[in-house]
């Protein structure tokens, strides 16, 4: 069920890149950011295994802006069998670097966004809501809460790990960009069968008025993706519900 609540969450950071993936030697960023990496924040500042994350709207604060940097990448992929890569190897015969190549990005900078979402739990009650969004003035729910003291699971970030993220509660004066910005094809998450096989969902947007209508079929799509959750009996999810119940004395 899909809480009718929506809690906004107002992201910064002086560079993001949310790769497109049909590029995939050089890195070219989208020029906003997708719904699952919105996602990625969102779990960030507050993951509970028993709710998914709805995201709405993103809304686009700054002006859309370009950079190209040069980078160093590392071009072997990480295997069971392969052990481990050492970045520094050289080829033999050419004496040239066996895993490290250069390559461009296309990346953003100076990136702010609000992002608008609500919580979606298979089966809840009007308590198990309140509990995580509040939005009340007796009760304020862990999310708002976490946001204005700036607690995270992990540091947020902006695409790629090396371009971390700064969240806060939204300002009143902030306000989109006035600009209609074509997308066209965007990677909107990846959906998990029931096998556990992924299959990446596209969809085709645009940034409309500075925001991103993210209450597209591919949302309620992800809402049946079979994430992956232990037994409820295992030590496991034991170990969860303990570090939850700690987490809730403390705030509370």
């Amino acid at each position: 069920m899909l809480d009718d609540r929506v809690v906004r969450v107002k992201v910064t950071g002086d560079y993001a890149c949310f790769t497109r993936p049909d590029l995939k030697v050089e890195r070219m960023t989208y020029p906003c950011m997708t719904p699952s990496a919105a996602r990625g924040v969102l779990d960030s500042i507050l993951w509970k295994p028993e709710f998914q994350w709805y995201v709405r709207r993103i809304i686009v604060l700054n002006p859309v802006r370009f950079m190209s940097v040069k980078r160093n990448e590392i071009k072997t992929k990480q295997s069971s069998n392969s052990g481990p890569i050492v970045v520094d190897e050289v080829m033999e015969t050419t004496g040239k670097p066996k895993h490290r190549v250069q390559r461009n990005s296309i990346i953003l900078r100076d990136v702010a966004y609000i992002i608008e979402a609500s919580i979606f739990m298979k089966d809840a009650t009007k308590q198990m809501y309140e509990k995580y969004v509040g939005m009340t003035e007796k009760r304020e729910g862990m999310f708002p809460r976490r946001v204005r003291k700036g607690q995270c699971w992990r540091r947020p970030y902006l695409g790629t790990r090396e371009f971390s993220a700064e969240f806060m509660r939204p300002d009143e004066n902030d306000q989109p960009i006035q600009e209609t910005i074509p997308i066209g094809s965007m990677l909107f998450d990846i959906f998990y069968d029931e096998n556990g096989k992924p299959q990446p969902l596209f969809f085709e947007t645009a940034i409309l008025n500075g925001v991103l209508d993210c209450e597209v079929p591919e949302n309620d799509q992800m809402m049946r993706s079979s994430h992956i959750q232990t037994a409820l009996d295992s030590e496991v999810s034991s170990a969860i519900y303990e570090f939850n119940l700690r987490e809730e004395e403390d705030e509370s």
